[in-house]
C-alpha cells in the first residue's frame, strides 16, 4: 500500500512576506559544512552589545567564571541583574539555542531580560560547550553545572530560591527540558517552572511535521540531523539515546515542573513539541501546549512585529503572570 504524504501548512501571511525576503540569507538547509559560517555569526543569534545588556541602566550585567562539570573546565554565567528593584526577585536561568552547534549566553537574552524588567527578575545565561567539538553529555552537563550553581547563591544574587525557572528556545528548549529531568531524577534545584520556547527534543527527526517541513521555512529536516549529529554522533536516532539529551526519549515525565510549550504549525519541531506536554498529561503534570498557526521555526524572533509574533510573547507572559502568582 502506498501512502502519500500530506502538504506542508502555510506560512502566516505576514511571516511568509519576512521569510520571503531574507530566503537568500537564511537557508532551510544547514549541512555540516556549513557550521564554520554560521559561527561567524549575524542574523537572530547576533550578540547584544553591553549597552544592550543594561538596558540605560536598568540591569547591572556581570560575567562570572564558576564551576564547570566534575573534570571538565569551568563555565562562564552571563548575570543581569535588576537595579534599584524592591521586594522578593524570581530568577530565570538561561540556556541558549542554536541547534547545538552555534550561539553563545548572549543568545536570545532579549526576551529574557523583558521577562526580568517585567516581573523583577535575575537573568542567569550559561555558556556551555558545543557540538560536534563537544559531544553530549558535555553541553547539558555544563548546564546542570551552572544551574546548581545558580541555586546555591541565591542569597548572593539576591532572588528568592523558590522562584528559580529553567527557559530556552529551540536547542535551549530541550536543554531546559533535559535540567528539569536531572533536576528531578538527581535531587538537584527546586524549579518553579520550565519555559519551552519551540524546543528541540527528538533526535529520531522522523515526525510527520519533521517530513512535512523538509526543504521549507527555517530549520528543515537536515538542518535537525546536523544538529542531532554533531550531539550524537552515530547514535542520533538509534535505541540508546539519553533523555538528558533528547528529552522526547524519556518514558517518565511525571513530577515534573509546571512547562510552558509552543511551537509553530510550520515547523520541524511541532509534532515532538505536542508529544511532549501529551506526554507530561499523561504522566498527571501540568502543561500548557500553544501551536501557532503558520508559524515557522523561531518566528517571533524572526519577525517580532508580526501579530502573531507578538500574540506568542503575550502568551508567554501570561503563563510566567500566572506562575509567579500562583
Amino acid at each position: 500500500m502506498t501512502t502519500t504524504q500530506a502538504p506542508p501548512p502555510p506560512f502566516d501571511p505576514e511571516l511568509a512576506a519576512a521569510l520571503n525576503a531574507v530566503a537568500d540569507q537564511i537557508p532551510s538547509s544547514v549541512t555540516p559544512e556549513q557550521i564554520p559560517l554560521m559561527r561567524q555569526g549575524g542574523g537572530a543569534l547576533a550578540q547584544l552589545a553591553a549597552p544592550d545588556l543594561t538596558r540605560d541602566g536598568r540591569f547591572t550585567v556581570e560575567d562570572r567564571t564558576v564551576p564547570g562539570p566534575d573534570g571538565a573546565p569551568d563555565i562562564s554565567l552571563l548575570i543581569c541583574r535588576p537595579t534599584g528593584t524592591t521586594g522578593t526577585l524570581g530568577c530565570v536561568y538561561h540556556t541558549h539555542g542554536g541547534g547545538m552547534i552555534v550561539g553563545d549566553n548572549r543568545s536570545g537574552i532579549g526576551e529574557m531580560l523583558d521577562w526580568a524588567e517585567r516581573f523583577g527578575l535575575v537573568v542567569v545565561s550559561v555558556e556551555y560547550r558545543l557540538a560536534p567539538e563537544t559531544p553530549h553529555p558535555g553541553p547539558v552537563e555544563d548546564c546542570y553545572a551552572g544551574l546548581v550553581w545558580t541555586a546555591a547563591h541565591a542569597t548572593d544574587l539576591g532572588y528568592d530560591p523558590d522562584r528559580l525557572l529553567v527557559a530556552g528556545a529551540s536547542a535551549g528548549g530541550g536543554l531546559a527540558a533535559a535540567l528539569a529531568l536531572l533536576s528531578r531524577d538527581r535531587g538537584g534545584p527546586s524549579l518553579l517552572g520550565q519555559m519551552l520556547i519551540y524546543p528541540m527534543l527528538d533526535d529520531r527527526n522522523n515526525t510527520p511535521s519533521a517530513i512535512q517541513m523538509a526543504g521549507r521555512g527555517v530549520w528543515d529536516r537536515t538542518s535537525n540531523q546536523t544538529g542531532w549529529g554533531a550531539l550524537l554522533g552515530d547514535a542520533a536516532g538509534g535505541p540508546d539515546v539519553s533523555p538528558y539529551a533528547a528529552p522526547a526519549r524519556a518514558t517518565d515525565l511525571s513530577n515534573l515542573p509546571p512547562a510552558y510549550i509552543d511551537a509553530g504549525s510550520a515547523e520541524t519541531f511541532r509534532d515532538e513539541d505536542v508529544a511532549y506536554a501529551t506526554h507530561i498529561w499523561q504522566s498527571g503534570g501540568r502543561a500548557e501546549l500553544h501551536v501557532w498557526p503558520g508559524g515557522f521555526h523561531g518566528f517571533d524572533l524572526m519577525v517580532p512585529t508580526a501579530a502573531i509574533s507578538q500574540d506568542a510573547r503575550e502568551a508567554r507572559l501570561h503563563w510566567l503572570n500566572r506562575l509567579f502568582n500562583a
